[in-house]
């Protein structure tokens, strides 16, 4: 027993301690600073488990192991997520002024662009999946870095989420710059439109198939994601669409924590690649903010009634933490000036264009 309790101490390395590190922030920010604790911490806590020399965790037959061919390899924990995911979004907002689903495409711009620049460094395979991180949307370059077999799935995932908590940081610096005080403070009073009960039941259908047809590979993704939505709207499944919001998402994303720290051992983790992943992620956010933005400044040219260019700001996925990022400034600029419900607007058009820009993606790349 002493023999072995020496062998690990001697097996054990300092990239190993390093990855002990790592696994210690991401709890210390899933708690202290409470961004995306519940998947951080599982995560956090999964990196110190995988990278203990000779823990039985991370063995063929071990649980991790098992877990990761259960629910990661096949995509199973990415996409019942969606469905979780689905049911929490409300898409009133976006039935009721549909223009507001073009801010959540133009936001995309940044996957596309980051992918281009990726492949200046990596195979278009992987390319592909490090631009997905600029969806803003964590179960997305998951299933995507999956299915396009990714050999950097921690490190995606690991940019994804943690960008995703950054957005309250990251985003304002990007809005101020490409926008004037004299745009901020433009006013969008809210129109609600009265959206009825059958539209919001056809909605996920009807984006089912349209998307089914016209990009396949992305049937899975938007799928889960509507039939999540189509549990929430259809006014008979009121005990499941709870369940789906709160036991399952949480408990999935539990599970998918722990899983992916599969991937984050110390000799897979700690490469030069991971680091020129971490900032490529980056580069994706701030162009995906900038796109919107812009895009929104583009339409300002030609409307008489003009926008507030934040809100295309919003048109990322990471929902609806953009969406009140937007609002907050725009209280800052202007106490009366409320634009929280455009932005969530355009926020879940976000979520619909990105799962759309990911299916895209493996049509091209599969």
């Amino acid at each position: 027993m002493f023999d072995f309790l020496y062998n690990s101490f001697l097996a054990l390395t300092w990239q190993q301690v390093v990855m002990w590190v790592i696994g210690g922030v991401l709890i210390y920010l899933a708690i202290k600073k409470e961004m995306e604790p519940t998947l951080l911490l599982p995560l956090g806590f999964g990196t110190i488990l995988v990278n203990i020399p000779f823990a039985d965790a991370v063995t063929e037959t071990g649980p991790l192991a098992t877990l990761f061919n259960a629910g990661i390899a096949n995509e199973l924990f990415p996409l019942i997520l969606f469905i979780g995911i689905g049911a929490m979004i409300d898409f009133g907002p976006v039935l009721s002024n549909p223009k507001l689903m073009l801010f959540g495409a133009a936001a995309q711009f940044g996957i596309f662009f980051t992918m281009c620049l990726a492949s200046m460094f990596f195979p278009i395979n992987d390319a592909a999946a490090i631009g997905i991180i600029g969806a803003a949307d964590g179960p997305t370059a998951i299933a995507v870095a999956i299915k396009l077999g990714s050999k950097y799935l921690g490190a995606i995932m690991v940019a994804a989420y943690s960008y995703m908590a950054l957005v309250p940081i990251i985003q304002p610096p990007v809005i101020k710059l490409l926008t004037t005080k004299k745009e901020r403070l433009i006013r969008m009073p809210y129109r609600p439109g009265n959206v009825s009960k059958a539209t919001r039941i056809l909605f996920p259908i009807v984006i089912t198939l349209v998307t089914g047809l016209f990009a396949p590979s992305a049937v899975s993704l938007v799928g889960f994601l509507m039939f999540g939505n189509l549990i929430r709207e259809c006014g008979v499944l009121n005990s499941l669409s709870e369940t789906a919001q709160k036991v399952l998402a949480n408990l999935v994303t539990i599970f998918l924590g722990l899983t992916i720290a599969f991937q984050m051992e110390a000799t897979k983790f700690l490469v030069p690649e991971t680091l020129l992943i971490l900032g490529l992620g980056l580069f994706a956010f701030v162009f995906d903010t900038a796109g919107g933005v812009l895009f929104a400044k583009l339409l300002n040219l030609f409307l008489k009634e003009k926008i507030n260019p934040m809100i295309g700001a919003a048109g990322i996925s990471a929902f609806p933490m953009s969406g009140r990022v937007v609002h907050k400034i725009g209280l800052e600029e202007d106490p009366q000036n409320f634009l929280l419900m455009q932005s969530i607007g355009v926020n879940v058009s976000g979520q619909i264009a990105s799962v759309i820009a990911g299916g895209l993606i493996l049509t091209f790349f599969m």
